[in-house]
């Protein structure tokens, strides 16, 4: 595994062949292709012979299908007479071998240079010596797996898609995740179940929603086979909405020799592809569940479908509610949740990668505390662990796991584990994009111990799931206002939008506004007296008054001012004052009167509750929220620097230009 990157860079300065024809961001329409073919001609080369003997000797008398798969020893094959090797023996129509040799693979390997659009870009490498060259080059690099195996061609991959996204300018959510961040992703998620693992004639599901080329699959599948069970039956199955990491994905499926079938998505149609628009696994579940969303990113092009599944409440995937438009995170955990299987059957655990966002972002009652409320009051959430920054290729924004089980252990029964991993990393030696932190194996050896211990300490905090919920109250403030007809204030009443509505086709505003010039311009500290004398005024102007015109002259004549008269309403209740509304959030299982008594009305004498402001759910008083503020539980004071000693640096430092100067 240490030398892919130096591979990835080879096949970088391939790429660099295309300079001047292809814009940097187009290499990869070139390239990724051209490795992935060449992955699959050296897995292909070994049984070449063998192959291309059974196809001669069968074809047109049998279904070939099966037997040129055994011949393979692969889930694929290739009939053609050309390889990578026999293309270059014919420069000048190694075009028009190269299609013949594509031609030559196997159904489940057509779809892939499908996905890839390859045929474009074969048109334009025909002119000239590229496509030679660049195969020429590309068949100086050894992918067979004996020299590059699944895991270490998937980070192959992965730097190459990674240095591409540098250049089209990828947003930080279109990114791909570090192995080491995978492997403690699938060392949390298996850890409670590997007594289970163990036992004979198990089997057991992986399923990744957004698999990217696959890595958090062969990643889980490798964990179970190579480290707990060798026996175990491992099925994989993905969705992935980009087309060229599907290809890459199918791929080296087919090259473990996983079901093809079992890797769906890629689609040009967005709507087809994407697995929030489209569940290509509709009404399946799994034991496992892991997968790393695209955050920040907006889910505007699935919005009608995903509004009209959320209609369904949770006969569809889309229940619990609906988050901001800008941010689909919370989608694709709850298209996670609709694919546990019942506790009864087994239940399932998951682990999926968030930003910031889902832990605190929304007030009470929106989409994203609702998701929140939904998950806690269930008791999934297990887990969540704070990761070190700058550790992902295309982004250096603070990331976290969260991990969810239907099924836990009697110990972790309504309680929710935080892990702050922030400091637990090493410096890589080189840079690669963002990426300047890992998880060294000792830093994951040591988040593993303190997830399994369940112990509180410097990197863990224990909560029941209700220390994270709290009642949203409205506080109101009564509305008090001076009146007075001010050439400042006449002028924001003439701006009004009724004004301005009048004005189109009625001249009658203008002259209200004139009629109030003359009015007297004392001070009036209370509201019906100023609107009494307003009614006299205009009356003797004979000037029509509406109730919206009177609203319009008191809401710009009047300016705020703690020294007037409460605004009443017709029953003589105090109007609230909407600019000076606040909301306070109660921790859950407190008195709300008593808090507001002791938090709230000493410092504002005259504010009372809304008492129409009530949870959508149980009717009581406050609106129920959820929020996890991570980093305020691992917050440590940290004393400011003794005065003295920072002015004794400064007077260091003063002394030091002194004698400078002085030489000068």
């Amino acid at each position: 595994m240490n030398n892919f990157a130096s591979k990835a860079g080879i096949i970088w300065q391939i790429a660099e062949l295309l300079r001047g024809g292809w814009k940097q961001y187009e290499y990869q329409d070139v390239i990724l292709p051209l490795v992935v073919l060449k992955r699959l001609d050296a897995v292909l080369t070994p049984t070449k012979k063998e192959v291309l003997a059974q196809h001669h000797r069968y074809q047109g008398k049998i279904n070939l299908d099966p037997i040129l798969k055994k011949a393979a020893k692969a889930q694929f094959y290739n009939t053609s007479p050309y390889d990578f090797a026999k293309l270059l023996e014919d420069p000048k129509n190694v075009a028009k071998n190269f299609r013949h040799y594509i031609a030559g693979f196997s159904e489940n390997i057509q779809d892939i240079v499908t996905k890839f659009d390859f045929e474009k870009q074969l048109d334009r490498l025909e002119g000239g010596d590229l496509l030679y060259l660049i195969i020429k080059e590309l068949n100086k690099v050894d992918l067979h797996p004996s020299m590059v195996d699944n895991h270490e061609m998937g980070s192959i991959f992965e730097e190459l898609i990674r240095k591409f996204a540098e250049q089209s300018n990828e947003t930080a959510g279109e990114h791909y995740t570090p192995r080491e961040v995978i492997e403690l992703m699938v060392e949390v998620l298996f850890d409670p179940d590997r007594e289970t693992l163990k036992r004979k004639h198990i089997i057991k599901t992986i399923y990744d929603c957004a698999c990217g080329t696959g890595g958090m699959l062969t990643v889980g599948k490798d964990f179970i086979r190579g480290k707990v069970n060798p026996a175990a039956d491992v099925y994989v199955y993905g969705q992935e909405l980009n087309p060229a990491t599907y290809a890459i994905c199918k791929s080296d499926m087919l090259i473990r020799g996983e079901g093809p079938d079992k890797i769906k998505g890629g689609e040009k149609d967005h709507s087809k592809a994407s697995t929030l628009a489209n569940d290509q696994f509709f009404g399946e579940q799994f034991d496992y569940m892991l997968t790393n969303p695209p955050f920040g990113v907006d889910w505007k092009k699935d919005k009608d479908v995903v509004e009209r599944e959320a209609e369904r409440g949770h006969a569809g995937r889309f229940g619990a509610g609906l988050p901001r438009i800008s941010d689909g995170q919370f989608l694709f955990l709850q298209h996670l949740i609709a694919k546990m299987r019942n506790p009864s059957d087994g239940g399932s655990r998951l682990a999926i990668v968030f930003n910031g966002s889902p832990l605190f972002t929304g007030d009470a009652g929106s989409g994203e505390s609702e998701i929140r409320r939904w998950i806690l009051e269930h008791d999934w959430l297990e887990a969540i662990i704070a990761l070190p920054d700058q550790l992902f290729y295309n982004t250096g924004i603070s990331t976290y796991l969260w991990f969810l089980s239907n099924r836990k252990s009697s110990q972790r029964k309504g309680k929710v584990q935080l892990i702050d991993a922030r400091q637990l990393f090493g410096k890589m030696r080189k840079s690669l994009g963002n990426k300047r932190n890992q998880i060294t194996d000792a830093n994951r050896a040591k988040i593993l111990e303190i997830y399994r211990t369940f112990v509180e300490g410097e990197h863990c905090r224990i909560f029941a799931t209700t220390d994270f919920a709290y009642r949203q109250i409205v506080v109101e403030r009564p509305l008090r206002r001076n009146f007075q007809t001010t050439p400042e204030r006449l002028e924001r009443l003439k701006a009004h939008k009724l004004f301005d509505r009048q004005q189109k086709g009625d001249d009658d505003s203008d002259a209200v506004v004139d009629a109030l010039v003359q009015m007297d311009s004392k001070v009036f500290m209370n509201r019906e007296s100023f609107l009494e004398a307003v009614k006299k005024h205009l009356t003797s102007k004979d000037r029509k008054l509406t109730a919206s015109l009177l609203k319009a002259i008191w809401q710009e004549l009047g300016e705020r001012d703690e020294t007037a008269d409460v605004c009443t309403d017709s029953e003589g209740n105090p109007e609230p004052d909407t600019d000076l509304r606040d909301s306070e959030n109660i921790p859950w299982g407190q008195d709300i009167q008593a808090y507001f008594e002791r938090e709230v009305r000493p410092y504002v004498p005259d504010a009372w509750i809304d008492q129409s402001y009530r949870d959508h759910k149980d009717n009581k008083l406050g609106r129920v929220g959820y929020e996890i503020p991570l980093t305020r539980y691992f917050y440590t004071y940290q004393p400011p620097r003794d005065l003295a000693a920072i002015e004794g640096e400064l007077a260091a430092v003063e002394g030091e230009l002194a004698e400078l100067l002085k030489k000068l």
